[in-house]
């Protein structure tokens, strides 16, 4: 048997050590967490992207009572981001969450797996890797690519 590590590159920031443009990709990601529809779990997340093209693009996580039809705020973000600029690339997302207080957290939260599977398909379609920032008040993650935050990843390479 053989056993492999698998170790990923995470920088750590606070927030007054971000570029401006991090910093305006971080507002509005909280700022989207207002705009949350978030009546059963009472955790608000909100996202926002940067793309080549300058253009920032914003959603939110949206609940429903029949939990398989809500969606993460990183795939609204990212959905629309490719609907209506389908040849324009996305080269960060920053992804921040309010809990139940209405505090947002201490810790950065990390997507979910299919969130994740989405971002790594919108970072291949883009053609440049796709930069991922996570806030929390104790700190922001910074993974450079989405393959830092999926390992083994399954791609469109991978049914060939």
């Amino acid at each position: 048997m053989k056993e492999n590590k698998i170790e990923i590159p995470l920088k750590v920031y606070d927030y007054e050590e971000l570029s401006e443009a991090d910093c305006q990709l971080i507002d509005k990601a909280k700022e989207m967490t207002y705009h949350s529809y978030a009546p059963y779990s009472h955790f608000s997340v909100g996202a926002a992207a940067l793309l080549t093209n300058g253009e920032i693009v914003c959603g939110s996580n949206q609940e429903n009572a029949a939990y398989p039809s809500g969606l993460c705020a990183e795939r609204t973000t990212l959905f629309y981001a490719n609907s209506q600029y389908p040849d324009v690339a996305v080269t960060t997302i920053a992804i921040a969450a309010r809990n139940e207080s209405g505090n947002f957290v201490e810790q950065p939260v990390s997507p979910c797996g299919a969130c994740r599977q989405v971002m790594l398909e919108s970072q291949w379609r883009g053609g440049v890797p796709l930069r991922i920032l996570l806030y929390g008040t104790e700190g922001i993650y910074e993974l450079s690519k989405v393959e830092d935050l999926l390992p083994l990843c399954f791609t469109a390479d991978d049914m060939e």
